[in-house]
């Protein structure tokens, strides 16, 4: 799923770093649980959050005990990533080309970035390209609402399913959150996988 000219890159977030490290937003995106989720039932390892900003779940995942990476196009937000989660290393890169070796990350997480992508199937597909175990996606819900981006930005569900197939994932789990929906996709590659289900 392909986005064209300058019209995606005013989907980026531009506003103030610090509103995205708010106690509100944190509450709203459910950083426990989503890393907890995240997590499965394996040990910890290294997590890549593709999309990190102001490092908000790269934190989480840290806390939780993995090593972590957090690439993002915006200096600026990883400037403030640094400042708050000095135990993760940061670096400035694209989701549609990750400066990654091939399965050199346990956890792929991309956190409400894929709205904002030029090229989605191709993230996902970076995505799958650089981990060992699964790659994980939370996004907004497709409906108009007073957090996050208008729904001319957002993602159907459905469209999403469709890049992750396309990707090259196998099994794709959507589980609805209270105001998010997370994904947990998985190739053959990473071992046994399931079909396409959907759960609460």
């Amino acid at each position: 799923m392909t986005r064209g000219g300058t019209a995606a890159h005013e989907r980026r977030f531009a506003g103030d770093p610090e509103r995205l490290r708010s106690a509100e937003r944190r509450e709203q995106l459910e950083v426990r649980r989503v890393v907890e989720l995240s997590g499965g039932k394996g040990p910890p390892g290294l997590v890549l959050d593709i999309g990190t900003g102001t490092g908000v779940f790269a934190e989480g995942f840290l806390r939780a005990g993995n090593a972590v990476i957090g690439l993002d196009v915006n200096p600026r937000l990883l400037a403030e990533a640094r400042a708050h989660v000095p135990g993760a290393r940061f670096v400035v890169g694209l989701a549609e080309r990750l400066p990654f070796r091939d399965r050199s990350c346990d956890v792929a997480f991309l956190g409400t970035v894929l709205h904002e992508l030029d090229d989605v199937e191709e993230a996902l597909r970076e995505a799958r390209r650089v981990t060992r175990r699964w790659v994980v996606a939370l996004e907004f819900r497709y409906v108009e609402e007073d957090i996050g981006p208008p729904l001319s930005h957002r993602l159907r569900p459905e469209a999403i399913l469709a890049a992750a197939r396309l990707a090259g994932f196998d099994m794709v789990e959507r589980i609805t959150l209270r105001r998010m929906d997370f994904y947990l996709m998985r190739s053959a590659a990473h071992g046994p996988c399931e079909q396409v289900r959907e759960r609460s």
